[in-house]
């Protein structure tokens, strides 16, 4: 396994598939606070250019986080589906690539190969895509889910929830919740990124989240015509209609049935 590549005549080595997993990576501030992205351009395409080399079996035999320490790896791992994997184990990442990108691969065959894939392996191939192809491999792969709403399908446009507050506000996000399910989103998929990360706020929204997914399944509603009256000990401000009322859309595309 060869973990490195020459640019400009500058001979470029890394210590380990984590460390070319990393430095691959397109510039972002969350790599630079944990000290892992590439030092600059040079070396960013350095890495891209070794892990375009590497094997899908190279990235199986190699996980980020070794088999006997995590959890999660183990059951990757444990379930991968042999059959499957062994259709792409021999490519490398950027004959993977071209594989995901040409016009003849379909959503199906995607599918089929998918159950044999470990997570650094998607992300390999990602890591060596522009966004136009990350949007032209997406386009394949269909996921239709259906709650009060159905995402997914084709020629159509989903939307989520994501009630993020700068300060984990919980009755910030709540009434933030409150007011795109008014909108009709998120009785899906509601999402909230933590600012602060700490383990009490996190539970405490959480908690507070689960009381008006709670209330929606009861109700067997998400729009406005979810009561929450009953519930403004537990939701404050969000179940006693400190929200602002949904505006009408006016239809902009007209999709073909």
């Amino acid at each position: 396994m060869k973990l490195s590549a020459t640019v400009r005549g500058q001979q470029w080595s890394f210590a380990s598939v984590k460390e070319v997993l990393a430095r691959a990576n397109p510039p972002k501030s969350g790599d630079d606070l944990a000290g892992v992205s590439a030092r600059d351009a040079v070396e960013r395409v350095a890495a891209r250019a070794a892990l375009s080399t590497l094997t899908l079996k190279d990235l199986r035999e190699n996980p980020v986080i070794p088999y006997e320490v995590d959890e999660v790896t183990r059951i990757v791992e444990d379930t991968l589906d042999e059959r499957a994997f062994a259709a792409v184990g021999h490519l490398s990442v950027s004959q993977f690539r071209e594989w995901l990108l040409d016009t003849e691969t379909t959503g199906t065959q995607i599918r089929a190969i998918a159950p044999g894939l470990t997570p650094e392996m998607a992300a390999a191939a990602c890591k060596l895509m522009s966004n136009m192809d990350l949007m032209v491999v997406g386009a394949k792969c269909e996921v239709v889910v259906r709650a009060n709403n159905t995402f997914g399908l084709p020629g159509r446009l989903s939307s989520r929830v994501q009630p993020n507050h700068p300060t984990d506000d919980v009755q910030g996000i709540l009434v933030s919740a409150r007011e795109g399910l008014a909108y009709g989103c998120g009785d899906a998929v509601i999402g909230v990124n933590p600012a602060t990360d700490t383990p009490e706020s996190t539970a405490e929204a959480d908690k507070r989240r689960a009381v008006l997914v709670g209330a929606m399944l009861d109700q067997g509603t998400s729009g406005v015509g979810l009561d929450l009256s009953g519930l403004v000990a537990e939701l404050g401000e969000a179940a006693s209609g400190g929200y602002r009322a949904p505006q009408v859309r006016q239809r902009l595309v007209e999709v073909d049935r």
